[in-house]
């Protein structure tokens, strides 16, 4: 048992100096001090302007035994999180918004560990001050009651603002937003409101005043920008009234009035006066100073003056009295004010104005006329005399005239005691007896420069006559009529309306029409209906539109017009045509060929025409396009031998049966038989082979492009010929075998041509020419042939012997024939131009002739 005890200690021994060996140390966080950015956060600070997210700091630790360590970062329960940590960096990011004037500091709780051993140490992280605060004011709202005798310069308030900022921004100072009309100025730094210097208040000029105060801090950093940070309030100033201000009389200027009728003890007029201090307002006391002359009383409290006498005594028409009015007060009368009071002693106003007719007073007055009367007319059926009994202003009044404006004016205006009234006529188209059958006006006199304004008043009523003074009037401009064609005569078309407002036969209207497109047409001369004439026959074929003038016209000639547009709607009256019930085409292989129907309907879809093949033998060769009528072979068959193995006839030909439908309501078709011939197109190339292939079925369209070659041709070689006339004229070259032949002056000489081989002399013409030139022309001795005798031309010599063959035939001589009319050369009788012109043309035309001649010589 000992020994086994022993072993035991033994290896307990041997253990316990195993385990302490091998001892863990828990790991620590470096202690950087203040200012630094990594280590365990002693001494940190941070500014409340920064921005959520933004790494902040990064906390820093060992593990004795190299471990690696990982860190965190709580905070006591029921507080904000305000950062966040990255366990193996240890980054610290800011996660909350941090406010200074809230939370000063913040209280948190860092740890480190090595995975078995976890130290936690409290740290605390300081926030710092940035501006980011606004002054704030105190109790406001700011109201201030001063009494208006304040003195310029005494402080009438303090205002008050803090800055939970610090420093800087904490600081406060104030001034006032200046206006041009103020009159209080601030201390920066106090903030004692006070009068400006030289500035004084007035209740009376205004009881209240606002004034805009500003607080600005000191200014400071925030976000890393300087700024600086105000608040405005406004200040109420309540100016309190005090006992400073004169009465005031009220309703100024003052005038009363003694009327004829006036007793002793009458009140003439009231003043009234208040205290110009309207806070605590004093009693009046009234007295007259001067003016009454001992007629004119006045109550001292209520300010009413009286008459003391009857008006016959007063011996001024106007009296001007010197009033006082005196306030009040604990200590006796104080201000008072003095005001004039105007009494005017008149006639008393009791005759209103009357109006007076032939027959005495009266207030009616009837007239009867014509309408539209011209302008500037009197109405002389209007006997009316207006009056006013009073004297003097009480008999001044005003003539105004009532009823539709600008129509009738009243003359004269102004009246004084009694006038004659004149109406005129001022808007003569408004006198119109179609808008109204009569007119009433009330014609005023109203007084003018007295106070009980008296008036009178008469209706003036016109019962107007009609005249023919409007003509008819259609109901439209132009009319549009739409009328099938082939309807039957008396058909009716359009029906016109035209009034005439004028009453009785005036306002009849009686119809008519003319123009170039009313032949077939009719109007009822009362009704207005238009229609066609019986025997008339529409076709919209021939003529499809139509117009012409309807006439609207009164009893007496007056009338007005109407342009009307028929138009006559298509029928599907025709059926397609073809030119011929039979027509031969011929086809080559890939080319159509056409047909061609006309219908002779004049709209769509009445003459629009649908083709189709009806019959063929064999019927699956052709077809044709439903809209244009071209005939082609099917696609398939591209050859000669496809053909030949369809058919067994030698030629090729096929009738084929097509149908030319409308498509108009009833539909109308035509057939015709067509006979094609199929070929293969020709080896012949070129645009001319293809004109002459495409112009085989139609042979006229050859000769015309025929013809017009020919006809170039011809326009060219006219143009070349002329073109050599000219020049040669303007060489006027003589050749050797040119033969001039002199003429006699002013003689008509004639030349007769024998005819060559017996030719009759009628083949030939006559040529003759009067000539007045005097000029000498020699004769050509080169020629063979002797001088003709005057006056006849010299005949020609025999021709030289020539064996013409027995078939040759015989041709004629060229011949010239015409006339010429000379003209005298002198510069007075005509221009040197014109004989000129003559000149060379008779020369050109004996070189023709002489030409013509030697041709027999040569």
């Amino acid at each position: 048992m000992k020994s086994m005890r022993k072993k035991q200690s033994l290896i307990l021994l041997i253990s316990l100096c195993m385990s302490m060996g091998q001892s863990d140390f828990a790991p620590y966080f470096y202690d950087n001090g203040a200012g630094s950015s990594n280590g365990n956060l002693a001494l940190f600070s941070i500014s409340e302007d920064t921005s959520v997210g933004t790494h902040v700091y990064t906390l820093n630790g060992s593990d004795p035994e190299g471990e690696p360590v990982t860190f965190g970062m709580t905070f006591d329960k029921g507080s904000r999180d305000y950062f966040s940590v990255e366990p193996k960096s240890g980054n610290m990011t800011l996660i909350q918004t941090l406010d200074r004037e809230v939370q000063d500091e913040i209280v948190a709780f860092v740890t480190i560990t090595d995975g078995r051993n976890k130290v936690v140490e409290n740290v605390r992280v300081f926030i710092t001050d940035a501006n980011d605060e606004k002054p704030e004011f105190l109790n406001l709202p700011f109201v201030v009651d001063v009494p208006e005798d304040a003195a310029s310069g005494s402080s009438i308030y303090r205002v008050q603002a803090i800055d939970r900022d610090l420093g800087s921004g904490g600081s406060v100072t104030y001034y006032l937003q200046s206006t041009p009309s103020t009159k209080f100025t601030i201390d920066g730094h106090s903030g004692v409101l006070r009068i400006r210097a030289g500035e004084s208040l007035d209740y009376e000029l205004s009881r209240t005043h606002f004034v805009t105060v500003v607080a600005k801090d000191g200014g400071g950093k925030y976000h890393g920008k300087y700024q600086v940070m105000t608040s405005t309030a406004i200040i109420t100033i309540n100016v309190l009234d005090t006992q400073d201000s004169p009465p005031l009389f009220v309703g100024t200027p003052y005038f009363g009035y003694v009327y004829e009728v006036s007793v002793p003890g009458s009140e003439i007029f009231t003043v009234f006066a208040k205290d110009g201090d309207q806070n605590n307002p004093n009693a009046m006391h009234y007295s007259i100073l001067s003016g009454s002359d001992g007629f004119f009383i006045i109550n001292s409290s209520s300010g009413c003056i009286s008459l003391t006498s009857f008006p016959v005594q007063l011996k001024n028409e106007l009296y001007e009295l010197k009033v006082k009015a005196a306030e009040v007060g604990p200590d006796g009368f104080s201000d008072y004010s003095i005001t004039t009071v105007t009494i005017r002693v008149v006639d008393l106003n009791n005759h209103p104005p009357t109006f007076y007719g032939e027959n005495g007073q009266q207030n009616r007055f009837e007239l009867t006329m014509y309408e539209h009367p011209p302008e500037g007319e009197i109405l002389r059926g209007l006997k009316i005399t207006v009056n006013d009994s009073d004297q003097g202003a009480n008999a001044k009044f005003r003539l105004l005239l009532v009823g539709p404006s600008r129509v009738l004016r009243v003359v004269p205006q102004t009246v004084l005691n009694e006038a004659q009234v004149t109406i005129i006529v001022e808007n003569s188209s408004a006198i119109d007896y179609e808008k109204y059958q009569f007119l009433t006006f009330k014609l005023l006199a109203v007084e003018i420069d007295t106070p009980e304004r008296f008036s009178a008043t008469a209706d003036i009523v016109i019962d107007l006559l009609d005249t023919n003074d409007n003509i008819p009037k259609f109901s439209s401009e132009f009319y549009i009529a739409r009328i099938p064609e082939n309807s039957p005569g008396g058909s009716n078309v359009v029906s016109v309306t035209a009034t005439d407002p004028d009453s009785g036969l005036w306002g009849e209207v009686k119809y008519s029409i003319y123009g170039s497109g009313a032949d077939l047409f009719l109007i009822h001369p009362t009704s207005g209906i238009i229609y066609t004439q019986p025997w008339a026959s529409l076709d919209a074929e021939v003529k499809s539109k139509y117009n012409f003038y309807v006439k609207a016209e009164d009893t007496e000639g007056k009338y007005n017009l109407a342009e009307v547009f028929v138009t006559v709607l298509d029928q599907n009256d025709h059926p397609p045509e073809f030119n011929q019930n039979f027509l031969e085409r011929t086809m080559i292989i890939g080319a159509p060929v056409k047909i061609e129907a006309v219908d002779e309907d004049a709209e769509e879809p009445n003459n629009l025409i649908e083709y189709s093949i009806m019959k063929a033998d064999p019927d699956n060769i052709f077809d044709i396009n439903t809209s244009t009528g071209e005939i082609k072979l099917k696609p398939y068959i591209r050859s000669m031998e496809i053909v030949q193995n369809i058919t067994k006839q030698k030629d090729c030909r096929w009738s084929v049966v097509v149908q030319a439908r409308d498509r108009g309501s009833p539909s109308f078709s035509t057939t015709a038989v067509v006979k094609i011939h199929i070929t293969e197109a020709n080896r012949l190339k070129g645009p001319m082979a293809a004109f002459l292939m495409q112009s085989r079925d139609n042979p006229m369209k050859a000769l015309g492009l025929t013809v017009s070659i020919i006809t170039v041709i011809v326009l060219v070689t006219v143009m070349i010929s002329t073109i050599m006339y000219f020049r040669n004229t303007k060489s006027n070259r003589i050749t050797p075998a040119r033969r001039i032949i002199r003429r006699r002056p002013k003689e008509q000489r004639s030349w007769t041509f024998r005819p060559r081989f017996g030719q009759s002399d009628q083949s030939f013409g006559k040529f003759f020419i009067d000539d007045d030139s005097s000029d000498n022309h020699n004769t050509n001795n080169s020629s063979p042939r002797a001088k003709p005798p005057a006056p006849s031309a010299p005949v020609l010599p025999p021709p030289p012997p020539v064996h013409s063959r027995p078939s040759e035939r015989l041709r004629s001589v060229p011949t010239v024939s015409g006339s010429l009319a000379s003209r005298n050369t002198s510069h007075k009788d005509g221009s040197g131009i014109s004989s000129a012109l003559v000149s060379e043309l008779k020369m050109r035309i004996e070189q023709k002739i002489n030409e013509a001649n030697q041709g027999y010589y040569y």
